[in-house]
């Protein structure tokens, strides 16, 4: 868990508090002064009240620039950012014909399958002309070609499991197949910091739900112990079905889930293990097989194995992977396949070849390659930042890193910098995240040379000067520790 230090909890909270106390007395002014003005609301209900959109008004608009911030090129090592003037305070953006080449730090694109490929790209051009960039139909009805099946079958075989089921939304994959898994009756226990897509499955499902210290498989027995001793709420019975839902990757922390603890644990008390692996599949493990290949953990052991698209293979979508039986209950129940448009054809094309790429079934070693590099990128970027001083999270191996910030005033601060020296980094801040813990999310990609990065840590250092976010004293540099030793010698 995260250690504020005490000053600047403190200054965080001074901080929102005075956003909260002008945001105050300008709503009350504004009320004031609107008192005599026409109402067009005839009769209606206002559709957003003022205390429901305050954030968004008082907060959110005085750093709008720093966010959804347009591109207009493909999401590379280095990415065409759009420019953007506001003449009301940043309450409304509008789009330049401009645009700033700059350093791509933000986008998931993890092995560098989002730009062109030599192998992928031709492959999806032709499919492409073969079927159209749309199915216009769900999977049960005419949205089911050839390549869905290939990719089904491709997908299952690369996570280890008898079978698959791919969506047209990574997002949807998890708020429409948990409430088909589990419903009334039954119990979820879910990692305190779990992607907004469990928690809204979750909440659907109708299912009781309870929370375990973030990524500590020994709060995860004792909620176990407590739940099962205790039963459903008001009649004690005994819980229809136990499910623990984790992530391989945090996407918010960068962490890695500690899986072989966890599913000791729920093989113990016989419960279902649901892994999201939206950001570990493809990224990491030595074939980029995920968080299982990394760990040790067999995947017959993970009951079912969720993963999206959208990150290490360039493409859209999501997939649950698990027993025969499973997926074929879900082909016959789960919304996401019975009425969404199934996933594009070219989509689907292109997550198959990135998968024959990372194989090596493309007749080359770059799959190899890229997986090789997206870890030395990673570790070595990780290990720079902590290098200088900042407060980095996450484990090694993992290519997201937060960087954290705290102070709302250092949100918009430290992204306008690096967006001044061509670099493009995502800021996240509240309801993202806890109130104080506002944060810059770096995501490393294969595609990104040492240049690249080195340059990346030059703008974030200055930066981070700037903005006073290096937390801790930086490392001595070597030339130092040659000159102490010098000396002692």
């Amino acid at each position: 868990m995260i250690t504020i230090p005490y000053l600047t909890a403190v200054s965080t909270y001074f901080s929102y508090g005075l956003l909260f106390a002008f945001g105050q007395l300008r709503d009350y002014s504004r009320r004031i002064f609107d008192w005599w003005s026409t109402n067009n609301l005839q009769g209606y209900a206002p559709i957003c009240l003022a205390h429901e959109d305050f954030y968004i008004r008082r907060l959110y608009h005085r750093i709008q620039d720093c966010f959804g911030r347009p591109i207009s090129s493909a999401p590379d090592a280095w990415v065409d950012v759009v420019e953007r003037y506001s003449n009301d305070n940043n309450k409304t953006l509008k789009r330049t014909t401009k645009s700033r080449r700059c350093l791509n730090l933000g986008s998931y694109n993890y092995l560098g399958f989002g730009s062109f490929d030599e192998y992928c790209t031709p492959r999806v051009i032709e499919s492409l002309k073969k079927f159209s960039p749309s199915t216009c139909s769900s999977r049960v009805d005419a949205g089911t070609t050839t390549v869905h099946a290939e990719l089904e079958e491709c997908v299952a075989k690369y996570v280890g499991k008898p079978a698959a089921i791919v969506t047209g939304m990574g997002f949807a994959t998890n708020s429409a197949i948990i409430p088909v898994l589990i419903g009334k009756g039954g119990l979820i226990i879910s990692d305190s910091l779990n992607h907004t897509s469990i928690v809204n499955g979750a909440r659907g499902s109708g299912a009781t739900i309870r929370v375990f210290q973030h990524n500590t498989p020994a709060h995860l027995e004792r909620v176990l112990k407590e739940q099962i001793a205790e039963g459903q709420p008001r009649t004690h019975r005994p819980w229809k079905k136990i499910m623990v839902v984790v992530e391989g990757i945090y996407s918010m922390e960068g962490e890695i889930c500690q899986l072989p603890e966890i599913v000791a644990i729920c093989k113990k008390y016989k419960a279902y293990v649901y892994l999201d692996e939206a950001h570990s599949i493809g990224a990491i493990g030595k074939t980029g097989r995920g968080v299982c290949e990394l760990l040790g953990v067999d995947t017959a052991d993970v009951d079912i194995m969720m993963g999206t698209f959208t990150k290490s293979f360039g493409s859209c979508g999501g997939y649950i992977a698990g027993s025969k039986d499973l997926i074929q209950y879900l082909k016959y129940h789960c919304p996401a396949h019975l009425y969404a448009t199934s996933i594009s054809t070219p989509s689907a094309q292109q997550i198959i070849s990135a998968i024959k790429v990372i194989l090596g079934e493309d007749g080359s070693n770059r799959g190899a390659q890229k997986l090789a590099r997206i870890r030395e990128n990673s570790n070595f970027f990780r290990a720079e930042l902590q290098k200088m001083g900042f407060e980095v999270l996450g484990d090694n191996d993992s290519p997201v890193m937060p960087i954290m910030l705290y102070n709302p005033a250092k949100i918009p601060a430290f992204s306008r910098e690096c967006l001044r020296e061509n670099v493009a980094v995502v800021v996240v801040g509240f309801p993202a995240t806890p109130l104080l813990l506002a944060r810059a999310r770096i995501c490393i990609s294969a595609s990104h040379s040492r240049e690249d990065l080195i340059k990346a840590l030059q703008v974030i250092s200055k930066a981070g000067d700037l903005t006073g976010i290096k937390y801790f004293p930086a490392a001595p540099k070597k030339q130092e520790q040659e000159k102490n030793s010098i000396k002692l010698d």
